[in-house]
């Protein structure tokens, strides 16, 4: 049985890797014209999918950074601590540099009789080919224009910045750090003992002349001695949720079924929720001696979607709290946020919700 993944992201290698093991050959189309990693990017990966991608899909151990705290601020109230996530000194999630992932994922897929790698096509080409599943991954191309241009979209007038500070050694360094900014949330990642990952999701201002991020990230800075800033990368920061997730054997997946603020860092563990799914339902046909084709989509689009759009409301609605927090007078929200982090059983849920996503 032959399967085309469209785009060649981090989503469409980790789900290659997965489906190479069912012994399906896959194809994976992508345009030359794709730019190469920017490795200024990291991800945070919660410890369920960290355990799911060591032993199912493949083993990261190597370049994973184990964090085992989550200290929460705001600038309004002087950058008091409100919130703190830990367990028991345990590993709660791990960071990981994007383009050390993809080539890991990469070098893997090269290795497989497996997987063809091709240069991109249109829409009439890929039917043609009689492909029994068609994954498409690439917001870009001409079948995402076709069939899944409709969504529920939100601009949070926000431009995200990435980058890595280099600072003197620390520790451990196992602490992650996530300012709510009068400006909008700043997260302090580590990836190394001697590096940190930061994304500053900063909302535009047209009447504000040009942000020295720099200087912003030594202003709330929560530790380091801070030896060097990377050069920063931006892009703009929206939401969506896909309104169908499929047409006919061609099903959407990864940023296209779902966009969400960075604050939680939840895009890429809610892709992998959805890898782990869409391999289930895989290899329910294959126990059963079934062929696979587009009853996958339907079924995959049931179980998953209410679960989705669920979760990536529950993350806009932090984004909201805490903007509309920064703008008022009142300490009541700050105060109730800090009584509630403290209680033992919703402070147990908020993390089960972010390692694990939405059980029902």
């Amino acid at each position: 049985m032959k399967v085309c993944i469209i785009g060649n992201g981090l989503v469409s290698l980790t789900l290659a890797n997965v489906l190479i093991q069912k012994d399906l050959s896959v194809d994976i189309l992508f345009s030359s014209k794709m730019k190469k990693y920017d490795k200024s990017r990291t991800l945070g990966l919660s410890k369920s999918n960290v355990d799911y991608f060591n032993k199912e899909i493949i083993n990261i151990k190597e370049i994973l950074w184990k964090i085992k705290n989550i200290k929460i601020y705001t600038e309004k109230f002087s950058n008091k601590e409100i919130l703190n996530f830990s367990n028991n000194d345990q590993q709660i999630f791990s960071t990981i540099k994007n383009y050390k992932l993809y080539k890991i994922l990469n070098d893997n897929l090269k290795k497989s009789k497996f997987i063809k790698f091709k240069n991109d096509t249109d829409y009439e080409s890929i039917i043609k080919e009689k492909y029994k599943l068609i994954i498409n991954c690439d917001p870009k191309h001409e079948i995402t224009k076709k069939f899944f241009s409709s969504r529920i979209e939100k601009s949070y007038n926000s431009q995200a910045y990435t980058t890595i500070i280099k600072h003197k050694k620390v520790g451990e360094n196992d602490i992650a750090f996530q300012n709510f900014t009068n400006k909008g949330p700043i997260a302090f990642l580590p990836i190394s003992k001697t590096e940190t990952s930061v994304v500053y999701s900063v909302r535009t201002n047209e009447n504000e002349k040009k942000l020295d991020i720099n200087n912003l990230i030594r202003k709330f800075n929560p530790k380091y001695l801070i030896k060097k800033i990377d050069d920063c990368s931006k892009f703009e920061l929206k939401s969506s949720n896909l309104r169908k997730y499929y047409k006919n054997n061609i099903l959407a997946f990864g940023d296209l079924l779902h966009k969400v603020h960075p604050l939680a860092g939840q895009g890429f563990n809610m892709s992998l929720r959805d890898i782990k799914l869409l391999s289930q339902l895989i290899d329910e046909k294959i126990t059963d001696g079934l062929d696979i084709e587009s009853s996958i989509c339907r079924d995959f689009q049931k179980k998953i979607q209410d679960k989705n759009f669920i979760f990536s409301t529950g993350i806009d609605w932090v984004y909201e709290l805490f903007n509309f927090e920064s703008k008022i007078q009142s300490s009541l929200i700050n105060k109730a946020i800090n009584i509630f982090g403290k209680n033992k059983i919703i402070n147990s849920f908020l993390k089960n919700f972010a390692d694990s996503g939405l059980r029902i």
